[in-house]
C-alpha cells in the first residue's frame, strides 16, 4: 500500500482533517492536498510519516483498527 493509500485510510479511520494530519505529523497543514497534487517526499519525511502512522494506529478505537493500514 502506497503512503497516500495509507494517510487516507487513516484520516477515515480516525476522522481527522488532512489538514490537521498533515500539520501534527509533519508541521505542513497542505501536505495530504500537496500530496495528492503529486508531490514526492523526501525519503526522511516519508519514514517521519510512516513512523506517525504506525504511532496513530496505536491509539485509534479498537474497532476502527481494521481500516487502518499495517506494514
Amino acid at each position: 500500500m502506497e503512503l497516500l493509500e495509507q494517510i487516507e485510510a487513516y484520516l477515515v479511520a480516525s476522522s481527522v482533517s488532512p489538514s490537521t494530519f498533515g500539520r501534527q505529523a509533519a508541521g505542513d497543514p497542505r501536505l495530504v492536498a500537496d500530496l495528492k497534487s503529486g508531490r514526492r517526499l523526501r525519503r526522511r519525511t516519508e519514514e517521519r510519516l510512516r513512523r506517525y502512522l504506525n504511532q496513530a494506529a496505536a491509539v485509534v478505537p479498537s474497532a476502527d483498527r481494521d481500516t487502518l493500514p499495517r506494514k
